[in-house]
């Protein structure tokens, strides 16, 4: 692993060749790798897109795929993808933050018990009273299609966050990173979920997204009224056109605004429908094209 490349941080990285042969080396010999420090494999450029930062990790991603095979649990966090190669006994993580990717190898057992506690607490919370901080969790979703190794035999518990905007926070960064993370590595497989409110039972928001098609949000207004005012009244919430009784706003290039406007757009809706908690929220139906189990703890609420 001679050769290195520099990038804006100033540190070197393993070229995508060697971050491939450095993965099977973890993956298959990890003793003397545990408790060590993790290795950059990439660093983004500052100030990076959403598609940007997609683009930079798919060249790292695709070559350690092709060394050592699809991962056992596929994700991300708020800060950049969470990649696992599991068993019972090591876990090799492929994990992004703002300004690099690294790879690491860790013993399961101690490293997944440490997790569960950092969901528990909500973050970056110290006590039960501060508020859940969605942005710190180890991975906002997390997609497990049966792939090689062992799936983890259960599910961290996690703090639901504690009022609409922590909500609203809690799905612009989940979103994000849905945009820079999963065509990476699911392709061209659309994911989607729908949020309901026990304000306003048997009502669904849609929220979906694919490489192809973008990211859509669209609400059930089929029981609205099909009149002048009511358009001039959701489209001022910020909804874009009217379909079969559904409102819908697409954004087939989807970046930060856009993914905020999304998140904006939903909470506003769900207020004007008279939901009040985020304890009156679910998230129902998570799939990411009908393939595996899709979980979203970086939402916040029951699902």
């Amino acid at each position: 692993m001679a050769d290195m490349e520099y990038t804006g941080t100033n540190e070197p990285n393993l070229t995508p060749g060697d971050a491939a042969e450095f993965a099977l080396m973890l993956h298959d010999a990890p003793d003397a790798h545990f408790g060590r420090h993790p290795v950059p494999v990439l660093a983004y450029e500052p100030g990076a897109s959403l598609s940007g930062r997609r683009e930079a990790f798919r060249v790292v991603y695709d070559a350690i795929v092709g060394r050592i095979g699809e991962p056992t649990l596929y994700g991300g966090s708020a800060e950049g993808p969470n990649v696992r190669w599991r068993d019972g006994r090591r876990l090799v993580m492929l994990a992004g933050d703002r300004h690099r990717a690294q790879l690491s190898v860790h013993g399961t057992d101690a490293f997944e018990s440490e997790e569960r506690r950092t969901f528990e607490w909500g973050g970056d919370a110290w006590s039960a009273d501060e508020p859940h901080d969605v942005g710190f969790l180890p991975y906002a979703w997390q997609l497990d299609r049966s792939g090689p190794g062992e799936r983890p035999t259960e599910r961290p518990g996690c703090r639901q966050v504690s009022s609409l905007e922590h909500f609203e926070n809690g799905l612009e960064l989940l979103l994000a990173a849905w945009v820079e993370q999963l065509p990476v590595q699911v392709g061209e497989d659309w994911a989607s979920f729908s949020v309901t409110s026990a304000a306003d039972r048997g009502r669904q928001l849609l929220i979906s997204f694919a490489l192809e098609d973008g990211l859509h949000v669209s609400v059930d207004d089929r029981d609205g009224e099909d009149t002048p005012e009511r358009e001039l009244l959701m489209r001022s919430r910020g909804w874009h056109s009217r379909d079969r009784g559904w409102w819908q706003a697409d954004f087939s290039r989807p970046e930060r605004d856009d993914v905020a406007e999304v998140a904006r757009l939903t909470v506003t809706e769900l207020r004007a429908r008279g939901t009040k908690e985020p304890e009156e929220l679910r998230a129902r139906d998570a799939s990411c094209k009908d393939r595996g189990e899709l979980w979203l703890p970086g939402l916040g609420i029951r699902h």
